[in-house]
């Protein structure tokens, strides 16, 4: 190594040649930290940003080569499920790999969710989730298998949808006042099923019933399918949830639709009253779905994955699908549905307390 001589200020300018360098040397002042830095770790450092850029450009575009999986904690039929075989049929067409559309019931989504946050974080499952598990569940559950802010990144909000409060055709009520009415003279003899202890078509009903001082009595599905089964049929009388699955059923005339949930009529059921407008001033609602992927997933995957499905989202077909299902295309960045999650989730802590919902 050349000798090390002159003054301090010297020495510190000085360009050592030599790769290694006596660590004695740096104890006793006589080469500064600083010195090193500007030789050897900067230019490390700055190799490795190149090499990660890089890197990172070489897996976006080799992504996706090999089949894909969107994680539906629901049962098939639902909104949810509805939203996700949409969205993953466009995946498909795109990038060419298929998609598994993997429905994993149960818990108000809980099973399907925490399955989906133990998954490889590498975007090849992603999970079409709700406000039940990155709403309303990290409120109502005392312990849940996951975090729902911590454990997920957020890719893209798809859709908002009104809920839409239906009735068995034999119950004798036409509109929300008359429902009303006749809860508060039948206390606890009416049912209303809902696809999940916290869904939103639960929490909606929960809100309802403490806006109105009526007494429902809560029947849980793993869900919309077996609530809509037992509605036709007559086993439970009531039920206030996503209207893209229960609208089919509407129209065919086999259910009776009273108002939505939200604060304006849905383009898609223009005819449908609001509950506001219908007698309950100040009652609103509204059900979300947006795709997430398990935490620590490469931020380039999320990217072109959030940009893929804005994409769809204003397809022509996938509007028209959509619109006649009652859902309004969104899209919006990683980032701001990560924002969305946070918000919602003291948004329904608020709901919960108010309304008293006992904790599971």
């Amino acid at each position: 190594m050349p000798r090390l001589a002159g003054t301090r200020s010297k020495r510190t300018a000085l360009l050592i040649h030599d790769p290694v360098i006596d660590v004695s040397l740096m104890r006793s002042g006589r080469i500064r930290w600083t010195l090193l830095e500007e030789l050897y770790m900067k230019p490390m450092r700055r190799f490795a940003c190149i090499f990660l850029g890089l890197t990172a450009g070489a897996m976006a575009a080799d992504y996706p080569n090999k089949p894909m999986r969107i994680v539906v904690a629901y049962t098939p039929a639902g909104t949810t499920d509805i939203l996700a075989r949409t969205i993953g049929q466009k995946f498909t067409e795109a990038w060419g790999q298929p998609v598994i559309i993997d429905n994993r019931p149960g818990a108000n989504g809980n099973i399907g969710t925490e399955y989906a946050a133990k998954a490889a974080p590498d975007g090849y499952t992603l999970l079409m989730t709700t406000a039940a598990p990155h709403g309303i569940n990290p409120n109502l559950y005392r312990k849940l298998g996951f975090d729902a802010v911590r454990d997920f990144a957020g890719i893209s909000l798809v859709a908002i949808v009104p809920n839409v409060l239906v009735v068995n055709n034999a119950l004798p009520v036409k509109n929300v006042k008359e429902l009303i009415a006749y809860a508060k003279t039948n206390p606890g003899k009416l049912t209303f099923g809902s696809p999940g202890i916290g869904s939103s078509g639960h929490m909606s009903m929960e809100l309802f019933k403490a806006m109105t001082g009526t007494d429902l009595v809560h029947i849980t599905y793993k869900g919309d399918a077996g609530v809509l089964t037992d509605l036709m049929g007559g086993q439970i009388q009531v039920a206030l949830s996503n209207l893209p699955a229960y609208m089919p059923q509407v129209k065919a005339g086999k259910i009776r639709a009273l108002a939505v949930s939200t604060a304006r009529r849905s383009p898609a059921a223009p005819e449908i009253p609001t509950i506001a407008e219908a007698g309950l001033t100040g009652y609103e609602t509204v059900a979300w779905f947006g795709l997430v992927a398990p935490a620590r997933t490469p931020k380039v995957i999320l990217d072109k994955v959030s940009v893929e499905t804005a994409r769809i989202l204003k397809l022509p077909d996938v509007n028209a699908r959509l619109s006649d299902l009652g859902a309004e295309p969104v899209g919006s960045t990683p980032q701001q549905f990560d924002s969305h999650i946070k918000s919602e989730i003291v948004k329904w802590a608020k709901v919960i307390k108010d309304a008293k919902v006992e904790l599971q």
